[in-house]
């Protein structure tokens, strides 16, 4: 059943995934939560060098949690309206799976502690 279930995944909830695995892009992107940034603005917290910061930014365009756009000099990110929406749904999934399983534990318990 898992190996079923693994070669149906997602390649879209995969990248999602993927961007939000490191610390650095969870918080651009609960930085850009407040509303659009520059990149400089993104940068400054993290200490890392702007090369750095702009990989970190394509990878999270490439899963579609950003959208980048120029004006003038500046580089201006904004997160993606319900990008996260496949994600959200997944996780729901799975939680609803995982709570039914202790469900069906905690009634198993009780009829045995009453036996």
């Amino acid at each position: 059943m898992i190996l079923s279930f693994m070669a149906k995944h997602d390649p879209d909830l995969s990248l999602i995934f993927q961007a939000l695995s490191d610390p650095t892009r969870r918080a651009m992107v609960l930085r850009l939560s407040a509303g659009p940034a520059a990149v400089t603005e993104l940068a400054e917290p993290s200490g890392l060098r702007l090369p750095t910061i702009l990989r970190h930014l394509s990878v999270l365009e490439a899963a579609g949690l950003i959208e980048t756009r120029k004006s003038g000099r500046s580089r201006i990110c904004r997160p993606v309206p319900g990008a996260m929406a496949q994600a959200e749904d997944w996780l729901a999934r799975v939680r609803a799976d995982w709570e039914a399983r202790t469900d069906r534990l905690e009634a198993l318990l009780s009829t045995m502690e009453d036996e």
